[in-house]
């Protein structure tokens, strides 16, 4: 047989022991035209095909951006530089893929408590506009019944005046036949008087 030499290092790969519940982060060259550049991928295994053969394959799952993205990486490629356990959970199954519907499940009851928004920047000047026209209109009503009360207490000020001038008048009124009264009671009896001495003349002639 002939041997095959690769530039992995197979037993540190095998007895790192990569399996489901793992949190693990995968160093994955990429090779962009004429640069190569390492990429990292987090995520938990769910998944562990074919042990430590030369075909072993193992399946990492990570949540981007609110996306559930898998990748399956073979465990003695060359293009991962290195894989870090970060953790480990202790689980009942080789294969996890119940956490696929259960992220389905967590979004779906995420979107459940969402609700729909039909809005925009026209919308909003809308209302905007509105809202200054309801404040003028506002304004106009409050200067108006302003104006009616003044007007209201002018006119209250002015019955007040008006009837304070007339119990005046009839004070005064009232104050002037007095006096013409007292001067016609003292006019009475000097004519009396004068009668009276009228007769007793006449008498005194006779």
């Amino acid at each position: 047989m002939d041997t095959v030499i690769s530039p992995v290092k197979s037993e540190v790969r095998r007895k790192l022991g990569v399996r489901s519940g793992d949190t693990v982060r995968v160093h994955q060259k990429v090779i962009d035209r004429d640069k190569t550049r390492t990429q990292i991928f987090e995520g938990l295994v769910i998944a562990v095909k074919h042990g430590t053969e030369a075909g072993g394959t193992f399946t990492v799952r990570a949540t981007l951006s609110g996306v559930g993205v898998e990748k399956i990486f073979p465990i003695y490629t060359p293009l991962i530089e290195k894989i870090e356990i970060v953790k480990r959970s202790k689980v009942r199954r080789a294969k996890l893929y119940f956490i696929r519907e259960k992220a389905a499940k967590a979004v779906h009851r995420q979107l459940r408590n969402a609700r729909m928004m039909n809005l925009s920047t026209e919308d909003i000047a809308e209302e905007e506009a509105a809202e200054e026209a309801s404040d003028a209109e506002t304004k106009d009503a409050s200067e108006e019944t302003s104006e009616e009360a003044t007007e209201a207490s002018s006119e209250k000020e002015t019955s007040v005046e008006e009837s304070v001038t007339e119990e005046d008048s009839a004070e005064s009124a009232e104050s002037a036949e007095e006096p013409k009264e007292k001067e016609m009671e003292k006019e009475e009896p000097n004519t009396e008087t004068e009668k009276e001495e009228e007769t007793e003349k006449k008498e005194e002639a006779a």
